[in-house]
């Protein structure tokens, strides 16, 4: 019986997560087209290749199969991982239909991202993460931040980091100071395998089209490469 409820509750999360992917890719079109209609007209053409490309799933799947797979032989941590899906569900069915939400809501939504993904790594992975927000800010509950405008670089850190390597790490950091909020996120990457591109460069695109259009003239994504270290830097200003 209890193998049997163990099956049923494995199947639900494989659907679960499966929605999760195919909601991702929705709300990334739809953000595509209400960042069209915020008056950009310049940038109508390059948003409309887009909407395709988004389509497509950005969140990689593998990361939620892996994460599975972890909840599966860990069955003290199953009920921990549905809290944390379930959060991410809850945001990217409500939240995310606004234009914009609270940095309360969006770093919340990252933070179960990422705490779903832990499950992939071992116990003893270099998982750094750290919140360096006043919570007292008044921007920190003020709606001016993008929904999923952190999916990429989180995501990115999963996808390329070197899991097995000795001295391996993923570093997230979250920071509010003053009227900016930045994320870095850092990452060791394979010797002699330079972090490579996605094949269409539409991850990068897509982030870029909707800093011009959403923060025009306030933003700054910077990435990098620094002795086997790949590094994100999104700084946006209120």
């Amino acid at each position: 019986m209890i193998l049997y409820h163990g099956l049923l509750l494995i199947l639900g999360l494989v659907i679960a997560l499966q929605f999760v992917i195919i909601m991702i890719q929705h709300q990334r079109m739809k953000q595509a087209l209400m960042d069209h209609h915020s008056g950009k007209q310049d940038l109508v053409d390059k948003v409309r290749s887009l909407e395709l490309e988004t389509m497509k799933a950005r969140l990689n799947p593998h990361l939620f199969k892996n994460a599975l797979n972890a909840i599966q032989s860990h069955a003290y941590q199953t009920y921990y991982a549905l809290d944390k899906l379930s959060n991410v569900l809850d945001f990217i069915l409500y939240e995310s239909e606004r234009p914009f939400v609270t940095l309360k809501e969006e770093v919340e939504f990252a933070l179960s991202l990422i705490e779903i993904n832990r499950l992939k790594v071992s116990p003893l992975f270099d998982l750094q993460v750290k919140n360096r927000i006043d919570t007292a800010s008044p921007l920190y509950t003020r709606e001016w931040i993008a929904p999923l405008i952190s999916i990429d670089l989180i995501e990115n850190a999963f996808k390329h980091a070197d899991l097995q390597r000795e001295g391996a790490f993923i570093a997230i950091l979250f920071e509010l100071k003053g009227d900016r909020f930045t994320l870095t996120v850092s990452n060791k990457v394979s010797a002699g395998e330079p972090l490579k591109k996605e094949k269409s460069g539409v991850g990068r695109a897509t982030l870029q089209t909707r800093l011009a259009a959403l923060y025009p003239g306030r933003h700054h994504l910077e990435q990098f490469m620094q002795e086997e270290v790949y590094t994100a830097k999104l700084d946006l200003q209120l």
